[in-house]
């Protein structure tokens, strides 16, 4: 694999697979307050329509440290991840992410913490859809 991460690979996903097509990796980094941790996804991999809830607080922040990935919130067009890019996604905000096609991806995603917070995982990215995008930086 020619994929450089600052962070660890970490462990296959197991845990959560029925929330993702393709092979992802967890790397947990700390958890005192927050969860945090790296999550690596291989090429073509992105996890299922999700939201994370709570009745006060809550939502994630995804910061892309290596590869190419997509982002993309409902209504909206899918957003290009390269290293640097900051994505902060409010509670209750239905989206997904993951790789481009033809890259390896990975994201340190921190858990906001919130009142009453949990995870809703919804229907997967349509395959049709998801390739149809473009791999063009900065979209």
């Amino acid at each position: 694999m020619a994929f450089d991460s600052i962070f660890p690979l970490g462990e296959p996903n197991d845990s959560f697979a029925e929330y993702f097509i393709g092979q992802s990796y967890l790397a947990p980094l700390a958890s005192l307050g927050m969860t945090i941790s790296n999550v690596t996804f291989e090429p073509g991999c992105r996890n299922n329509w999700h939201r994370h809830n709570a009745t006060s607080g809550g939502g994630q922040i995804l910061l892309a440290i290596a590869g190419s990935g997509w982002f993309q919130a409902e209504g909206r067009e899918a957003v290009s991840l390269e290293p640097g890019t900051v994505v902060e996604i409010p509670a209750g905000l239905k989206h997904w992410h993951g790789a481009k096609a033809e890259s390896w991806f990975a994201h340190v995603a921190i858990a906001v913490p919130g009142e009453n917070a949990s995870n809703e995982w919804l229907e997967p990215v349509d395959d049709a859809y998801y390739n149809r995008l473009t791999p063009t930086p900065g979209r």
